[in-house]
């Protein structure tokens, strides 16, 4: 009952505040209710605060205690959804499938799938030495068991 009220509570704010999207809602056995948002230009304090705040008010603590956490989705989390990957255009992802790994540029993103681009060294077709060639790969989001942005520094 808890988690459908806040549910419905946090749909009305992303509708409101299309910028934001929702990574995951949890609500335990304990009421310890867990939002993870996430933003087409980042999140800020402040909107985890707005969400916190929409959600807290219009719950009662009279009729049910709970606690409440908003965070956004770290750096370090894996994307799950095809609008992490589209604000991600661009940027240099590892991705793993059941299969393979990838590491390249992400240059591409639908609601089906992704294209990741990357320089590789390969031997030279005749004769001694290597050669630099672009390789790229196309992976539907069914394929991939888990992707995460590289930070380089």
């Amino acid at each position: 009952m808890l988690k459908e009220k806040v549910e419905k509570l946090a749909a009305k704010v992303f509708e409101e505040n299309n910028f934001l999207f929702l990574i995951s809602l949890d609500v335990n056995s304990a009421n310890n209710i867990k939002v993870v948002i996430d933003g087409d230009e980042g999140v800020s304090v402040n909107d985890c605060i707005m969400v916190s705040r929409a959600i807290e008010h219009n719950l009662d603590r009279d009729e049910e205690d709970f606690s409440l956490e908003v965070t956004s989705a770290g750096v370090s989390e894996p994307l799950s959804m095809p609008r992490q990957y589209k604000k991600n255009l661009g940027r240099k992802l590892k991705v793993k499938t059941a299969d393979d790994k990838f590491e390249g540029e992400l240059v591409a993103a639908d609601e089906n799938e992704i294209k990741l681009s990357w320089k590789a060294r390969e031997p030279k077709p005749v004769g001694k030495g290597k050669v630099t060639v672009q390789k790229e790969v196309v992976l539907p989001y069914s394929d991939i068991v888990e992707a995460k942005v590289k930070i380089t520094f």
